[in-house]
């Protein structure tokens, strides 16, 4: 069920605001990358590179900006997302094709399973080195890049 949108960049300020405030938070619900409380396992194919979590109901997130379409599936639980389209709640199993540009804040309703799926033809395995080329910290550096 998608719910009104804010305008984008009216999104694109709250969401950094939200951002800086939970990193700066001691919440152990917040995930701030791989941990005990919310593994990430890291798999390749030929040209595919896939990253899977595993977040804890209650859990929050809010993902870097993708520089390239991408898919992503939950595999199990149930996520409430917002993204500048609006926010929507997803049940498990279904999969969205993600536009470039995409940055969620996403809350887990249940503990859940998430899979992001990249393209990644030059089969790179240094998943600091694909993080890099796959996502941005700020809409600044994106602009950027796709100028």
């Amino acid at each position: 069920m998608k719910e009104q949108s804010l305008s984008v960049n009216n999104f694109r300020d709250m969401v950094m605001d939200l951002e800086n405030q939970l990193l700066s938070s001691d919440n152990k619900l917040v995930v701030k990358g791989n941990s005990d409380s919310f593994p990430l396992t890291h798999s390749f194919s030929d040209g595919v590179y896939i990253r899977e979590m595993s977040i804890r109901e209650g859990g929050v997130i809010i993902g870097k900006i993708h520089n390239r379409s991408h898919t992503w599936f939950l595999m199990k639980g149930k996520l409430k997302i917002a993204n500048e389209d609006g926010t929507t709640t997803y049940s498990a199993p279904t999969y969205v094709n993600a536009n470039s540009g995409a940055k969620r804040v996403i809350v887990a309703l249940e503990d859940s399973v998430f899979v992001n799926v990249h393209p990644n033809p030059n089969n790179i395995t240094d998943t600091d080195e694909l993080e890099r080329i796959l996502t941005c910290e700020t809409y600044t550096q994106y602009k950027q890049l796709k100028e």
